[in-house]
């Protein structure tokens, strides 16, 4: 049977913001092109288009705050590319997959044993997100025949604790369809949300392996401004995160593979998105969200399920 879980928040956020921009956009165009036909494409290309420039402002404070990280710095041209990437990748993800498709590819968890004994995937989304950032990799999946789910964390800014109960569930329906302990990928905060299942699991054996990509595991720069939830615990030391890191046993970062970038522009500086003990693995010049989207790293984590 396949089953895709319900999401109404985030798309429907999402859904307002995308109509709203292209409403206003057209409103512009319509009534200052027969005076000002210059101002009027101005106008339409800064709202439709002005992501690009928030991405740029963050890709500037990246790669001053890299400077000191022990990770390779990244060149000029690696950032210049990793913008261009992320404006391409950001409206593709925050316009149309997840705000219009998120249910568009289904969960595949077979109820008639065809799935037993097979490596079945948990995928778990970070901030501002939900299960329709996940499509490229259900399609691969399915097309394996793959048991995958891909869960939805609601409320989006909820305390990261608050998203336990979420994956748990999706964890124990794995299981019983499997009969083994799923791999779970976590993109940015999902990782982090992947890690707090885990404590207040208590039980290692329940996981197979665990991928986080571009997780911000000791915080990251941009988290300064949070103001609530999530966003106040993803502050580079917070005591939230401190407490998770000291929940952690050796053993159970061994579990961990983490992907990190020096282009990452939203986990910064870039070895926050590193765990000790865990197989950190290094996307040289990669941005956030096309992190989760990079062929290399896509091919890397389908040879763990193999």
């Amino acid at each position: 049977m396949d089953v895709a879980p319900r999401t109404v928040t985030v798309a429907r956020l999402q859904q307002a913001i995308t109509l709203g921009l292209q409403l206003a956009a057209a409103g512009w165009a319509a009534w200052c092109w027969p005076r000002a036909p210059g101002v009027a494409a101005a106008g339409v290309l800064l709202l439709l288009g002005g992501h690009a420039l928030f991405l740029g402002a963050e890709c500037v404070a990246m790669a001053w705050v890299n400077r000191h990280d022990p990770a390779p710095r990244a060149r000029l041209g690696q950032v210049l590319r990793a913008w261009a990437v992320e404006s391409v990748t950001s409206p593709r993800v925050f316009c149309w997959q997840q705000p219009f498709r998120s249910r568009a590819v289904p969960d595949l968890l077979p109820d008639d044993g065809s799935a037993a004994g097979r490596q079945g995937v948990v995928l778990v989304h970070g901030l501002a997100c939900n299960r329709g950032f996940w499509n490229p990799w259900l399609r691969v999946l399915r097309a394996q025949g793959r048991p995958c789910v891909a869960v939805d964390l609601e409320p989006p800014f909820a305390p990261i604790d608050a998203y336990v109960a979420t994956i748990d569930a999706a964890v124990v329906r794995m299981a019983a369809a499997t009969g083994r302990p799923p791999v779970l990928v976590g993109h940015s905060m999902g990782g982090l949300a992947i890690r707090a299942w885990l404590r207040a699991a208590g039980d290692d054996r329940r996981v197979a392996r665990i991928v986080t990509l571009g997780s911000p595991h000791q915080g990251t720069w941009l988290g300064r401004f949070g103001r609530r939830g999530n966003g106040v615990q993803m502050r580079c030391g917070s005591d939230w995160l401190c407490a998770l890191a000291a929940s952690e046993s050796p053993q159970r970062r061994a579990l961990f593979v983490c992907w990190y970038s020096n282009c990452d522009n939203i986990v910064f500086p870039a070895s926050v998105a590193t765990l000790e003990g865990a197989d950190n693995r290094f996307a040289d010049g990669v941005p956030h969200v096309a992190l989760a989207f990079d062929r290399r790293v896509r091919a890397a984590v389908l040879d763990l399920l193999r």
